[in-house]
């Protein structure tokens, strides 16, 4: 009888200076799925990693108690010790005060906390994917902001396998823009245009031009990256 393999849960670390959330958090991911480990945060102001011992994890989930350029400093001191791992941020609600400083530094999910019993499996999934668990409206806002800063950029690092006409449509789908906008750049059909794009975003594994614009930008060193408004 063939052996079956069964899929590697993901670790996710779940911080904040609630124990009860904590338990609330760990009750909704099912230990098939996930293995979950738990840090307390202190309960104060300004949450600092002096001293905190975290786990390796895929992916580390914060909950967003303390105001935001604490939670800021969070970010970057979890980047910086787990430079491979996500993140993803719980608040009441996001706006583009709280959220655009966190996807600044590499934020890869936002999730209110109204949304989690239904959506924090499900957002974990696909922030433990690649992909970006932000909504549609704010993001959008987020990448407008960031094309309107940006008036050079220089090449998304990765994939290494574009071929030079997928290099051109990256540098279109850049610049924001269209596939009409992109056949009539490049001197090819529109039908094309749809071939590349959609090769452009599998080779990155991303699903959306938006995630894509996003990537660059999250990928940029903090030198190279534009002063984006309300920074």
């Amino acid at each position: 009888m063939p052996k079956t393999f069964r899929r590697r849960a993901a670790t996710i670390c779940l911080l904040s200076s609630h124990p009860l959330v904590l338990e609330e958090l760990r009750g909704l991911l099912s230990p098939r799925e996930f293995r979950v480990r738990t840090v307390r945060l202190e309960p104060n102001l300004v949450p600092r990693l002096d001293g905190l011992a975290l786990p390796r994890a895929s992916i580390f989930v914060t909950d967003a108690q303390a105001p935001i350029q604490a939670i800021e400093m969070l970010v970057s001191g979890i980047q910086e010790r787990h430079p491979a791992a996500r993140q993803l941020v719980m608040a009441e609600r996001f706006t583009e005060a709280n959220a655009f400083p966190l996807l600044r530094r590499g934020v890869k999910g936002l999730l209110g906390y109204s949304e989690a019993r239904d959506k924090l499996s499900q957002a974990l999934k696909v922030v433990s994917a690649g992909g970006f668990w932000v909504s549609r409206k704010l993001l959008a806002r987020f990448v407008e902001s960031i094309l309107r800063a940006v008036h050079e950029h220089r090449a998304l690092s990765g994939p290494t396998d574009l071929s030079p006409r997928e290099h051109e449509v990256l540098e279109a789908l850049l610049d924001n823009l269209a596939n009409k906008e992109i056949a009539d750049r490049l001197h090819i059909s529109e039908r094309t245009v749809k071939f590349h794009v959609s090769s452009v975003l599998r080779k990155y594994g991303v699903r959306r031009r938006t995630d894509l614009i996003l990537l660059w930008f999250q990928s940029r060193p903090p030198a190279l990256r534009p002063d984006l408004p309300g920074r």
